[in-house]
């Protein structure tokens, strides 16, 4: 069965972007001898993507070519009447069994690319398998939570930890299934 992988950074205090949804505080983090925090590896070892919609029209407000148009990628919505676009499809119905049927296909693991809401529905369905977090050096005055609302308690096993010269710390916890 394919894994569902959250790979995200967070400021110290868990912000994964800023109040108005942008994640230009990364650009201030140091990138020492171009660090990309494992991301080419992490990139490469998935085939499929899922991200909630708001983070999809962040990341196509960019105003740059979509960045994952060699993999399969889903956007959960509530939103009715949506068609799917160039290098995406959008899932507005019962999103929990599409995801659970999506993990039983053949192919490589899947990032849960964020946000919140998604990491909160996926996490509560039982549903993400790990997550790789990088503590990014920094505090945001406010912003987007890690997760949104109401996740369920849910015990993580850590299994890896990089430090990086940044100040920034990766951590890879598999989360226990109850």
């Amino acid at each position: 069965m394919r894994k569902i992988k959250l790979y995200i950074a967070i400021s110290l205090n868990g912000k994964i972007a800023a109040k108005d949804g942008s994640v230009d505080w990364l650009e201030t983090i140091p990138r020492p001898e171009d660090s990309d925090y494992g991301y080419t590896d992490f990139y490469s070892s998935v085939d499929t993507t899922i991200q909630g919609y708001n983070t999809y029209r962040q990341i196509i407000g960019w105003g740059i070519e979509f960045p994952y148009k060699e993999k399969k990628n889903y956007v959960l919505t509530k939103r009715e009447n949506i068609k799917n676009a160039e290098f995406v499809e959008f899932i507005n119905k019962e999103p929990v069994d599409f995801i659970k049927k999506l993990k039983e296909e053949k192919g490589s693991d899947i990032w849960l690319i964020g946000g919140g809401k998604a990491n909160t529905l996926i996490l509560n369905a039982g549903l993400l398998d790990e997550i790789h977090v990088f503590v990014m050096p920094i505090i945001l005055s406010g912003g987007i939570d890690l997760f949104d609302a109401f996740p369920k308690e849910t015990h993580l096993r850590l299994f890896e930890t990089v430090t990086f010269e940044s100040g920034a710390i990766g951590l890879k916890y598999k989360v226990e299934q109850a």
